[in-house]
């Protein structure tokens, strides 16, 4: 991926926003859960886990990594870690 393709603010994968009034199916239906529970915007947590996937690092590797340095639970870093891998396919 090129600058050119990066999409806007330099984000590899941006976060969505979500209409509260709207029930969201998939990972992104934790992303509010995740923000409330860990204390950080979405759109941090999807960068750091896009600059470890281009770093190399496997799917159960950077979930693991979420757990151990961030204390996030299985599910929240499981489908953080499947949105970002699906948007960058």
């Amino acid at each position: 991926m090129t600058t050119a393709d990066t999409p806007a603010g330099g984000h590899r994968v941006v976060a969505p926003e979500l209409d509260p009034d709207v029930k969201v199916k998939g990972p992104a239906s934790y992303f509010p859960s995740i923000e409330k529970k860990y204390g950080r915007p979405m759109q941090d947590w999807l960068d750091l886990i896009a600059a470890e996937l281009d770093a190399g690092k496997r799917h159960m590797e950077v979930v693991e990594q979420l757990k151990a340095e961030h204390g996030m639970g299985h599910g929240h870093a499981n489908a953080a870690v499947a949105y970002v891998k699906a948007k960058l396919a």
